[in-house]
């Protein structure tokens, strides 16, 4: 059929495990075939009308679940802008190339500046940000990981003046969303089945995940579901995947509802400005580039912006809501002076704990990506493809500056069968933004080679930074300027989390693989001795990785809070008809991922915009039973 027989057929036939799994012929581009859920339907700008009841900006992790649920209100018509295109079907499929995805051209590729405290070893000082610019957004581009939070986090939320956010209110915004298919967990009082995002363990794992959670147990942690009724513990890892393949919120909110006749979707649109009356301060309609020319469109009751805690601040801004001085600065009317832009917290690690490993285990590139691991996949949703972004281990500590009492550990752990080496430098140390010279002085070494990662993270970060406009023309990126580090206090923490994975890697549980830490010095940090807290901290200074958590740029408080943005119903604070609905509203970064945070707000906020409109809502169901204290 090929041309080939005999010896030139079986040559051919041996190197195709060299095809790399981005481009494999066997990707999951039939998955459409038997997807139960098929594309959304695309507006065109000729179909788009002049005005609608409703226009949600960004189609991310909170705005698919928005456009959804407010298109429920059969009475309303419905639209929602994304900047992005449709997902990419093949990468964005398949759980462990989520790396392949940033940097790419459904990436907003976003960097920080340079700052002093942090970043000081990636590529010209500056940590990348991937964003999704595309419909589902970050979820299309992320790690997949099923993780809600600390309960003490949603209650704190609510001390600051933000009644309804406590965890017992938010719990049931949760499980709306769930489709858990672990069964002893969609059983259990904080889960349920029947939603509409698909939560479930990778199919297939590496002999490390459950190593990984031995070694837990062995320093006296338990396994334990952390999604449940307390967070302290190790567990094999929870990802929103469906049959082995990604469930992004497009995948799961936007495409069952795709033939509802009240529904626009547009996509290449790019909102540049929200319009608003400056005398009623009014929200309107807003502006968009949409087929290469900019269009108005009218919003007869709300405009809520999804678009993510560096867009949805940098559209108010352009809007004139912000600080007053800056939109000055930029030459743009004030309409409203708000601290838009302020408040922002981000999760950041140490990455560059490697440890190898004497058996063949891991992720390494060419023991997998080749004709076998395409097939399983492609096939039967099953094999190493299917590891949510590699991840196959979450872990929630408490350092020696944590209450042990209060079940709020202050350090979580990703742990990760594969290093930055492990696909040779192709791809991984770019899209980590690892510079030539700390790759060539401490990572190429380990190129290929069986390795893992302990990435330890910083869960509730003291340091705070901004963003700011770079320049009034909207499709300019802003100024970000995360501040890492800046604290004390989060240098100390992230230095006790090193301090406990090395620990970690000592236990029978890991020895049994003929564990090391890899321990070739960074040249910028050996002054300080080897191994000391002070070269631990010049090493999370220069290896400083984001775990792509930017939030709170638009912080939600009471009106009485100089520093809130939005009030507890989300409404833009001193416009009428505007919220926000996405991570940017968090007063204070969750203690684990954001995503199914960002899908919980989605929820809840729909039920606050149909509330505030007289539409029936489903009632909340009865708190989980009280907890209990672990003796």
């Amino acid at each position: 059929m090929l041309g080939l027989s005999g010896p030139g057929l079986i040559t051919f036939l041996a190197g195709l495990w060299l095809i790399p799994i981005p481009v494999t012929f066997f990707g999951y581009t039939m998955y459409d075939l038997y997807d139960p859920e098929g594309r959304p339907f695309i507006t065109t700008e000729l179909e788009l009308l002049a005005q609608y009841d409703v226009i949600v900006v960004g189609a991310g992790s909170a705005g698919a679940v928005i456009t959804n649920r407010l298109s429920e209100v059969k009475e309303w018509n419905v639209l929602l802008l994304e900047a992005g295109v449709d997902e990419p079907e093949m990468i964005s499929n398949a759980p462990a190339l989520a790396a392949y995805l940033q940097l790419s051209p459904v990436d907003w590729q976003y960097k920080t500046e340079p700052m002093p405290t942090a970043c000081l070893g990636l590529e010209g000082g500056r940590s990348n940000w991937p964003r999704g610019k595309v419909l589902g957004g970050s979820s299309v581009l992320n790690y997949m990981l099923y993780v809600r939070g600390n309960r003490r986090d949603y209650d704190q939320w609510e001390e600051m003046g933000n009644p309804g956010w406590g965890y017992d209110n938010v719990l049931h915004y949760f499980k709306k969303s769930e489709d858990n298919r672990n069964p002893y967990l969609a059983y259990s009082p904080y889960h349920s089945s029947g939603g509409y995002l698909t939560v479930q363990e990778s199919p297939w794992r590496t002999p490390l995940a459950t190593a990984f959670v031995e070694a837990g147990e062995q320093l006296g942690y338990i396994n334990q579901d952390i999604n449940g009724e307390s967070q302290t513990g190790f567990m094999v890892a929870q990802g929103t995947i469906r049959r082995g393949s990604r469930c992004s919120t497009a995948r799961a909110f936007l495409r069952p509802i795709r033939l509802r006749p009240n529904l626009h979707v547009a996509i290449q649109a790019h909102v540049t400005k929200v319009n608003v009356d400056p005398v009623s301060k009014r929200a309107w309609g807003v502006t968009a580039f949409i087929g290469g020319r900019s269009r108005v469109i009218l919003a007869s009751k709300e405009i809520i912006l999804s678009a993510g805690a560096i867009s949805s601040p940098q559209l108010l801004m352009l809007s004139g809501i912000g600080p007053k001085d800056h939109l000055t600065e930029m030459g743009i009317p004030v309409i409203q002076d708000a601290p838009v832009g302020e408040n922002l917290q981000d999760h950041i690690g140490y990455g560059g704990l490697a440890f190898t490993v004497d058996q063949p285990v891991t992720l390494v590139s060419p023991r997998y990506e080749n004709l076998e691991a395409a097939l399983d996949y492609s096939l039967y949703g099953d094999g190493p493809i299917t590891v949510l972004g590699g991840v196959e281990t979450l872990a929630f500590v408490h350092s020696k500056y944590s209450n042990v009492s209060l079940d709020w550990p202050d350090v979580q752990f990703h742990l990760i069968p594969a290093s930055v080496a492990s696909d040779g430098g192709v791809t991984l140390r770019h899209a980590l933004g690892v510079s030539d010279y700390m790759w060539n002085s401490v990572y190429k070494e380990l190129s290929y080679r069986d390795t893992y990662t302990a990435l330890p993270v910083l869960l509730r970060p003291k340091s705070k930074g901004l963003i700011r406009l770079r320049s009034a023309h909207p499709f300019v990126h802003p100024y970000i300027y995360p501040n890492y580090l800046a604290h004390p206090d989060d240098v100390a923490v992230l230095v006790e989390g090193i301090k406990i994975a090395l620990a970690h890697s000592v236990t029978p549980a890991m020895q049994q693989f003929g564990v090391h830490l890899h321990a070739k010095p960074y040249p910028q940090c050996v002054q300080f001795g080897p191994f000391t807290d002070n070269y631990w901290a010049c090493c999370a200074r220069h290896y400083t990785s984001t775990i792509y958590h930017p939030v709170g740029t638009c912080k939600m408080g009471p009106v009485s809070d100089p520093e809130s943005v939005v009030d507890s119903r989300l409404r833009v604070i001193g416009i009428h008809n505007l919220r926000v609905a996405d991570a940017s509203i968090m007063p204070k970064l969750v203690s684990g991922n954001t995503n199914v945070p960002v899908i919980m707000i989605g929820e809840k906020a729909s039920d606050m915009i149909k509330q505030d409109w007289g539409i029936p809502i489903n009632p909340i169901e009865p708190p989980p039973p009280p907890k209990t204290t672990h003796v």
